[in-house]
This record gives C-alpha cells, sequence and structure tokens, in this order.
C-alpha cells in the first residue's frame, strides 16, 4: 500500500496539532518531557569542531525521591555529526556521548557527580544537576574530517538513561512518563 503524498501527511499532522491545541493537549516545542535546552551552539578550537549545550531540567517527583533514596541515575548527552546526501541516508561522520552519574551520598548529605574516572562533590541536588546539564568545548569531530562546501548538522539528545537503573527499578518503567526525560535537536554547522 503506498503511502499517502508528503503534503497530505504535512496537512494530517498540521490538523491534528491544531485539535490538541484547541483541546489544550500539545506540547510545547521548546520544552520536551521535564527539559528545555536552553543554550546549544557549535564552534571552532584547537582544530576541531566543537560543542556547548546547557539544559534547564525539571526532575519529576518520582526521580528526586529515587535520587534522595541513594539509587544512582545517569544522565546522557549524544552528538552525531552528520553530512547532508540527496542520493543516500545522510552520512554519520562521528558520534560521540557523555554519561554522568548522579547518586545521594546519605553518610555525608552530599550528592557524587562522576564523569567517567573523575568525580566531583556537590552540597545540593541543584548544583549537581547544573554540572550535568551543562558542557563548554566538548570536541565533536576534528575539523581535518569534514570537507568544504558541503552541509553537515549535528544531532543532539539528553536524556535520563533508565537502561543504567538497578534492574528492580527497570521493571514497569516502560509505561511511567516520570522517567522519560529528555530532549532532542539538530543544530546546522556552520563552515568557513
Amino acid at each position: 500500500m503506498r503511502s499517502p503524498p508528503v503534503r497530505r501527511r504535512l496537512l494530517l499532522g498540521l490538523g491534528l496539532w491544531a485539535v490538541l491545541g484547541w483541546l489544550g493537549l500539545g506540547a510545547a516545542p521548546a520544552r520536551a518531557q521535564g527539559v528545555e535546552l536552553i543554550q546549544l551552539q557549535s564552534g571552532r578550537s584547537d582544530g576541531a569542531l566543537t560543542l556547548e549545550f546547557a539544559a534547564r531540567v525539571t526532575l519529576p517527583k518520582a526521580v528526586e525521591d529515587a535520587m534522595a533514596r541513594g539509587v544512582p541515575v545517569y544522565f546522557v548527552a549524544q552528538a552525531t555529526l552528520r553530512r547532508d546526501r540527496w542520493y543516500w541516508r545522510d552520512e554519520r561522520v562521528a558520534r560521540v556521548s557523555r554519561s554522568w552519574r548522579v547518586v545521594y551520598q546519605p553518610l555525608t548529605s552530599s550528592w557524587r557527580v562522576g564523569l567517567g574516572g573523575l568525580n566531583q562533590t556537590y552540597a545540593t541536588l541543584a548544583e549537581a544537576m547544573a554540572a550535568v546539564t551543562r558542557s563548554a568545548g566538548w570536541r565533536i569531530a576534528e575539523l581535518s574530517q569534514l570537507e568544504p562546501g558541503k552541509d553537515y548538522y549535528i544531532e543532539f539528545s539528553w536524556r535520563l538513561d533508565t537502561s543504567q537503573l538497578p534492574s528492580p527499578m527497570q521493571i514497569g518503567l516502560g509505561g511511567q512518563a516520570d522517567w522519560a526525560i529528555g530532549a532532542e535537536r539538530e543544530l546546522p554547522v556552520e563552515l568557513p
């Protein structure tokens, strides 16, 4: 069975959003599932394409309660650099990711954030989340990998990774919207 033409699918999609908006069920486009990307930009530094991001996160009560009980929670940022191609799928040039582990330490009443082998301690959850929700100078790819005159873009995502929660907690999380925290965005890359 043939799919409807793109124009008809677009009109059907717009009509659906209009109905949802009229009913008050439409989601705000700048904010997705508790995460608002307030900054996302690419740059160049030391012969590399870099990425800078900052997000504002509102944690649901269920997530905060689990974290306050000492459950380690993981947040993941992922960036994929792609080259536009008209004849086939866009080519993946590079993919990088970072994973932060946030855990409450009840004996010291502090929050510990781990990134790779580095750990930092914070006094409050807000301070710990500030460290997890921003990054500057994150190397995405070497500029030598990019061809002049071609169009590139970055697919960026930041989310709570439920696959790294303790196994007993993962049971039944599939249908709980409280644990589906994340945002995605595409960013065009400006080349000289």
